[in-house]
């Protein structure tokens, strides 16, 4: 699963406890309070920064230097392949 499905996966679910939560709740006329605020700042926090942890690395001259390496053991049996950058 890469990692735009999980982030898409989480705000998902994300919304749908904050439907049940909303439709649990009796409708009242008072403001929210500031308990709401702090949570919505932390969620937009974790998106973000998740966000920014998915990012595929750094370029060196407009270019991202990418390739395929064999993988062996110790034995020198092969492994496979591993993507590395460079």
């Amino acid at each position: 699963m890469s990692i735009k499905t999980r982030i898409a996966a989480l705000a998902l679910a994300t919304l749908a406890v904050t439907a049940s939560i909303a439709s649990t709740t009796p409708a009242e006329a008072k403001g929210f309070g500031l308990g709401w605020g702090i949570g919505a700042g932390l969620v937009g926090a974790a998106v973000v920064s998740s966000a920014i942890a998915a990012n595929d690395g750094y370029y060196y001259d407009g270019y991202r230097r990418c390739g395929w390496v064999r993988q062996f053991d110790a034995y020198g049996n092969y492994l496979g392949r591993v993507r590395t950058c460079y």
